[in-house]
């Protein structure tokens, strides 16, 4: 067998940049809409059936824990999807199998570790975040549960991020719609149809988080079977899965310095929610609404770094250093254009969003004033999420960490440690994010222009 892939019919490498990075983004964006949806339906049922004190407890502390184990692990495992990446794009047979491989062993390994340290710390966090009395115990339900599908979890998205990582956005799509709709069934079912959420907080926080579970163990098992059935050189064979040791040095080079830096970014942000908690159980529900519309910025940037993630990896892969630079420029172009008008819509009708989750007057107030003080500082981070991208793809990670820990890890952290103690206000604690957005656009931009230019 050929140690090299073919590379004739890959829309990545060659053809119009534009053309496919917009087929590839929306595919992704359509994937994250799904992604987000059911997570919106859990919010949605729980904040009618149950209350927004069972919004406070999904949306809150218990969301920023999850995105602290997870976004560990899913920044180590993007140097999994930059190296699968950046050997598809060389046409490297062997190298694509070991880190496959590799990445799956990875998942399996983080899943199971990440179970049993947040079993075991799942109370003690939560308190410590300064979570509102009446939802901790729901709090620590949720994220005990939740954490029970970790292994799931963990291989369905290095499962997606391998598909992506090779140019396949539309399988994982697929996988997110089945799971969507199961989902939803699945909450009905448990909250309404058997009136869990009629019994109190805790028993229907409790029935979302077990849907929640159950379909991250379906989308594991059909991403597994994916790739398990493909006849390219990203197949999976279940008896070889194991760590290659040369091949997981590279992936963790790559993989680490994201990790730390998404692990430091939800710090920051589990600082955030803490200074939020201290206004009370509406502005915690509030800024968990609030977290479900604004979603709809983070879901596209996400989907666009990964696009230009997938697009500069195969291209640099390749040697076509031409189309990594073009591939920064569309970015940033297809950026714009998206969030301009999202921020307008945000800021002008944020309200009816807010109506989709609680009913609450207090909440929505609260609410619509988070929205119209950060929407108009969206365009502010598209700097953050373009740069870092394309450099991760071109396999530097330790500088965008060191810029992403300084601009918005201790800047934030400072600003909310020194400024919000003399200057308590939901505006203080909300101003943190645009400063922060600006000046880490800033840095990365500055280290970008010096690190092209040393690409010939």
């Amino acid at each position: 067998m050929s140690n090299e892939i073919s590379t004739k019919e890959n829309k990545i490498i060659e053809g119009p940049i534009v053309r496919g990075m917009l087929g590839f983004f929306w595919t992704l964006l359509l994937g994250a809409f799904f992604q987000q949806f059911y997570n919106t339906v859990d919010a949605i049922i729980v904040g009618k059936a149950v209350g927004s004190d069972g919004l406070a407890a999904v949306g809150g502390s218990a969301a920023m824990v999850v995105n602290l184990f997870v976004g560990f692990f899913m920044g180590l495992s993007s140097g999994a999807t930059v190296v699968i990446a950046q050997f598809y794009g060389a046409g490297r047979r062997e190298e694509v199998k070991k880190a496959v491989h590799t990445a799956v062993a990875m998942a399996i390994a983080g899943g199971l570790f990440i179970t049993i340290v947040g079993l075991l710390v799942s109370s003690w966090i939560i308190r410590m975040m300064k979570t509102p009395p009446e939802v901790v115990e729901a709090s620590t339900a949720y994220l005990r549960i939740f954490f029970l599908g970790m292994v799931a979890n963990l291989v369905y998205n290095i499962g997606a991020g391998i598909l992506r990582a090779i140019g396949d956005s539309k399988r994982p799509l697929y996988v997110l719609i089945i799971s969507c709709f199961v989902n939803i069934f699945l909450d009905v079912f448990f909250v309404i149809i058997l009136g869990l959420g009629k019994l109190g907080i805790t028993q229907g926080v409790i029935g979302v988080a077990v849907a929640t579970v159950m379909c991250q163990i379906i989308s594991g098992v059909i991403v597994v079977l994916m790739l398990v059935r493909s006849k390219d050189s990203y197949r999976l064979y279940l008896r070889e899965i194991g760590f290659d040791k040369e091949m997981l040095l590279r992936i963790v080079k790559i993989g680490f310095p994201a990790g730390i830096q998404t692990t430091m970014y939800t710090l920051s942000n589990m600082l955030i929610q803490a200074s939020i908690n201290e206004f009370g159980k509406d502005a915690t529900a509030a800024w968990a609404a609030y977290g479900k519309i604004d979603v709809l910025f983070w879901m596209t940037m996400s989907s666009l770094g990964t696009a230009v993630t997938t697009f500069a990896g195969q291209n640099f892969g390749a040697g076509k250093y031409d189309r990594v630079r073009s591939s920064t420029r569309y970015g940033f172009t297809i950026a714009a254009v998206i969030t301009i008008p999202l921020s307008i819509l945000l800021y002008l009708w944020g309200k009816g969003f807010l109506y989709i989750f609680v009913d609450d007057s207090q909440v929505i107030s609260i609410g619509v004033q988070m929205i119209r003080f950060l929407a108009p500082f969206y365009c502010t981070y598209i700097g953050v999420e373009v740069f870092s991208g394309v450099l991760r793809g071109m396999g530097s990670a330790l500088v965008p960490m060191m810029i992403t820990l300084s601009g918005i890890c201790l800047l934030r952290v400072s600003w909310i440690l020194l400024v919000f103690p003399t200057h308590k206000s939901l505006e203080t604690v909300e101003m943190s994010y645009p400063i922060t957005w600006i000046t880490t656009s800033l840095l990365f931009l500055i280290y970008y222009l010096w690190y092209v230019k040393r690409i010939k």
